[in-house]
């Protein structure tokens, strides 16, 4: 069985990681494929890489358009989904990228985003709790942000796992300048990215912060405060999280690594590392892939996980994918690769 696939948002860099994933897909075919500023401009003039799209156009935003859709793919500004979500019928599946519908608690919405909150839908990360279950059959999957898919997967199985001493988490990670978006800034230049590494929304005013404590929160059982400090990494894709919390007395780095291999031996698209061997983006550069690896401070009495991602992927559109999949109730592995691109 087929199943039509539209695209809004298709002109920016996650927008053209689907447009190459579902054109890649056994089971999705590419319907509509949206734009702002850029529609009227051919595919393969926004994404030169998508040269078998040189026949088509992106065409201008119209959600009218979306009812012959089976799934819509929402890669969008934050804040703009929720205005389109009325003009799409209920039967019609939606995975939003955006932020709109992540966050349950609407006054950390309107802190960290502003506007009002629009709503909650199912959080889509499929690996974490019951939610593969839950895919099955929704019709309104919020897809996670990109730091918070690589720091959940890190922290949560030992948050389940009652092993941490206390819920404060500290989180140091850096992303490739694709995280920012498209849109041009002197900030995201190549003289000012290029030789360098710098730190942005430091002291808790990155908006990913709630999105995390919020997960967190939900494997814990209780709250968990997040000190999240992002750094802008000279590359164009990929996330390294270092992801630490204190840890109970006795706590070893093979109880840990136990807990975390228990969690994810039966999972494809995440990899707990053999032993002295840690992340890096590269690995992980163009795969559906998070790279884990586990051990305790002794010394701090902390246990520090580092996650690799791709951004764009497993952190965007690949994981939107792996939402479809579940939804629609095809094979979740489908269209997408766990294998990395290197060197």
């Amino acid at each position: 069985m087929s199943f039509t696939a539209a695209v809004l948002g298709a002109s920016g860099y996650a927008g053209g990681e689907l447009l190459r994933l579902i054109a890649g897909h056994p089971s999705l075919n590419l319907g509509a494929m949206m734009a702002g500023s850029r529609a009227g401009d051919r595919v393969d003039v926004v994404h030169p890489q998508l040269t078998a799209l040189t026949d088509h156009l992106m065409a201008p935003t119209d959600p009218q358009e979306l009812s012959n859709a089976d799934v819509v793919f929402l890669a969008l500004p934050h804040g703009e989904s929720a205005a389109l979500m009325a003009h799409i019928p209920a039967q019609v599946r939606v995975v939003d990228l955006g932020a709109d519908y992540r966050l349950t608690d609407a006054g950390a919405w309107e802190a960290y985003y502003g506007g009002s909150h629009a709503g909650t839908w199912l959080y889509g990360l499929p690996e974490f709790g019951h939610t593969r279950q839950l895919l099955a059959g929704a019709t309104r999957v919020a897809n996670p942000g990109c730091y918070p898919t690589a720091v959940t997967l890190a922290m949560a199985p030992l948050l389940a796992a009652d092993v941490i001493a206390r819920p404060e988490v500290v989180v140091v990670a850096a992303s490739g300048t694709s995280g920012a978006g498209r849109k041009a800034t002197e900030s995201l230049s190549a003289s000012s990215v290029l030789n360098s590494m710098s730190a942005y929304k430091v002291g808790g005013n990155h908006q990913h912060t709630p999105e995390m404590e919020q997960s967190l929160a939900a494997a814990a059982g209780e709250p968990v405060t997040v000190s999240f400090t992002p750094l802008l990494a000279p590359m164009t894709r990929g996330i390294l999280a270092t992801v630490s919390a204190p840890v109970n007395h006795g706590v070893s780095t093979d109880d840990v690594r136990d807990i975390m291999h228990s969690s994810y031996a039966a999972e494809s698209f995440v990899h707990l590392l053999a032993p002295g061997q840690w992340p890096h983006t590269a690995a992980t550069f163009g795969s559906n892939s998070v790279h884990l690896q586990a051990t305790v401070d002794e010394h701090a009495h902390r246990v520090v996980v580092v996650a690799a991602i791709d951004n764009l992927i497993k952190g965007a559109a690949g994981q939107s994918i792996q939402n479809a999949n579940l939804m629609l109730g095809i094979n979740e592995q489908a269209g997408l690769t766990a294998w990395g691109v290197a060197p």
